[in-house]
């Protein structure tokens, strides 16, 4: 029960903060922020959103309920749609993310990209203005400047030995 109570207690002096620092969180009784999550002016949460570790959410940005973010760097003016799940990754200003796209860790998504529902990548890196629109996976791979990445597509370079890097 005190842990409990603990919890709640730093929970919502991390929300009080976020919004002190001009981020709007919408029913923040139902936001789980880490103490040390950052926020630019005019970012906006939504309900039932975690957001842990070394975590930073750029000017402009929403995340959209339900979802997970750790230990990552998203940008300004981003979309996270709902039910998204990004752990160590960095999202580029102006990028659009989701509804349940996963990022998996050293995923790097340039300026204006736009990875779209069902899409999950790993050590990934997309430069400015590719899109993954749905239902691919992309991994240990950079996919070149306004690429258009069809639905279906799977990167995975592996020979039965070793995984090998894929460029587009």
């Amino acid at each position: 029960l005190e842990l409990a109570e603990v919890d709640a207690l730093l929970r919502r002096r991390a929300a009080r903060a976020a919004m002190a620092a001009g981020a709007t969180l919408i029913r923040p009784e139902t936001i789980t922020l880490d103490e040390g999550v950052t926020f630019g002016p005019d970012a906006v949460v939504e309900p039932f959103v975690t957001i842990t570790g070394a975590s930073s959410v750029g000017s402009g940005s929403r995340v959209g309920q339900g979802c997970v973010v750790h230990a990552s760097t998203i940008g300004a003016n981003v979309s996270v749609r709902p039910y998204c799940v990004i752990e160590r990754a960095v999202v580029g200003d102006g990028a659009v993310v989701g509804p349940f796209a996963r990022l998996r860790e050293g995923t790097d998504l340039g300026p204006s990209v736009h990875v779209g529902n069902f899409v999950e990548t790993k050590k990934a890196r997309l430069h400015a203005g590719a899109k993954a629109n749905h239902l691919t996976y992309l991994g240990d791979c950079s996919i070149g400047q306004r690429t258009n990445v069809g639905a279906g597509v799977i990167t995975c370079n592996d020979d039965g030995y070793g995984k090998h890097f894929t460029d587009v």
